[in-house]
């Protein structure tokens, strides 16, 4: 069987300070600034090594990963429009389109698609989860903030992720919170 590792994180806090400015274009707070490399150094502590990098056009998930890209070794990335969405359907859809080759994906994008997703994938329905994944699965049912960073183990290929409903395992969930 397959083993998969998915990757997901949100983009940091934006600035809403500009209300001229569309939602894709807005960029980051100066909180969001501050966060972001709080959470590269925790990423980099993990030795993470995803195979490709998507990030979303939006100017606040670019400089999020602009600002985090240093804690992973040299990867692929790919900026692609259609990652702008706050849909977790469309996040699946575009990930089953992936190179079964490919272990590991980092998604950087939005809310409320990546909690959706995340949700979807690891909360068993028929079953209770282990104790350490009840405790991650109520923290990222209760929220995942800006700058949130997600790792899901998942068993099949990439074409098969719609099939994976409550069938991932939540590895790892860290909230900037966690590391101040």
């Amino acid at each position: 069987m397959t083993t998969k590792t998915l990757y997901l994180l949100r983009h940091a806090k934006s600035d809403w300070d500009d209300p001229s400015l569309s939602d894709h274009d807005r960029p980051l707070a100066a909180r969001g600034r501050r966060a972001a490399p709080v959470m590269a150094e925790a990423l980099r502590a993990q030795a993470l090594a995803p195979g490709l990098v998507l990030c979303s056009t939006a100017t606040r998930a670019r400089q999020t990963w602009a600002l985090v890209k240093h804690a992973f070794p040299v990867v692929a990335s790919r900026e692609e429009r259609s990652l702008y969405t706050f849909d977790h359907a469309a996040l699946v859809h575009h990930l089953q389109g992936l190179d079964d080759a490919l272990e590991s994906v980092l998604v950087v994008g939005h809310n409320p698609a990546l909690q959706d997703l995340a949700l979807m994938l690891c909360n068993p329905a028929d079953e209770s989860p282990a104790p350490a994944q009840a405790d991650l699965l109520r923290k990222l049912n209760h929220k995942l903030p800006t700058a949130a960073f997600v790792a899901i183990s998942l068993s099949g290929p990439w074409s098969d992720l719609a099939q994976q409903r409550g069938k991932g395992i939540l590895q790892t969930l860290l909230r900037p919170k966690d590391l101040t």
